[in-house]
């Protein structure tokens, strides 16, 4: 028999118990774009690969943000890993009420009208196949079109509520 960390204080299930726990993961960050009459996006932790056969993957979307109307009816999407270098990036594609493709954004249209961001770790551009509802999100699934992983460096990721780098 191994021994076990004490356990503290258990909690009941709530939105707050899920947002401690998950300030304990680590994750990647991506910012998800799609085209509508303007340029939408948004910062995401939850980007998942889903198969590789066909090639899947996965994000959630808040149905109360202001690109959620966007990516409801949009065909594709845009899928960007960003690098440690692009914590103000991260920052203002995560913030309310920012001008996301102001003129300190770096972008242009691309495969099938969809914004790609200059600078990136990876980029694909996916065609939306599912829209899942989740409580006040909704996963939506998506199938790499084109892509290119060449961007080079480091990744962001995102632990205790702040972006952060890698330490070797």
């Amino acid at each position: 028999m191994t021994a076990s960390p004490e356990l503290g204080t258990t909690r009941q299930a709530s939105p707050e118990l899920l947002r401690s726990v998950f300030r304990q993961h680590a994750a990647g960050v991506a910012v998800i774009t799609a085209a509508g009459d303007r340029p939408v996006g948004f910062t995401a932790t939850s980007l998942n690969s889903v198969a590789a056969e066909p090639p899947l993957l996965s994000f959630g979307v808040g149905t109360s943000s202001s690109s959620w109307p966007v990516l409801a009816e949009a065909e594709h999407v845009g899928i960007h890993i960003l690098g440690e270098h692009q914590q103000e990036l991260a920052a203002t594609f995560a913030r309310s009420g920012a001008d996301r493709f102001g003129p300190s954004t770096y972008w242009r249209s691309g495969p099938e009208g969809v914004p790609v961001l200059d600078g990136v770790l990876a980029w694909l551009v996916c065609r939306v196949v599912a829209r899942v509802p989740a409580g006040d999100h909704r996963i939506v699934i998506a199938q790499a079109v084109v892509g290119d992983p060449a961007g080079g460096g480091r990744p962001l990721l995102y632990h205790q509520g702040r972006f952060n780098a890698l330490r070797d």
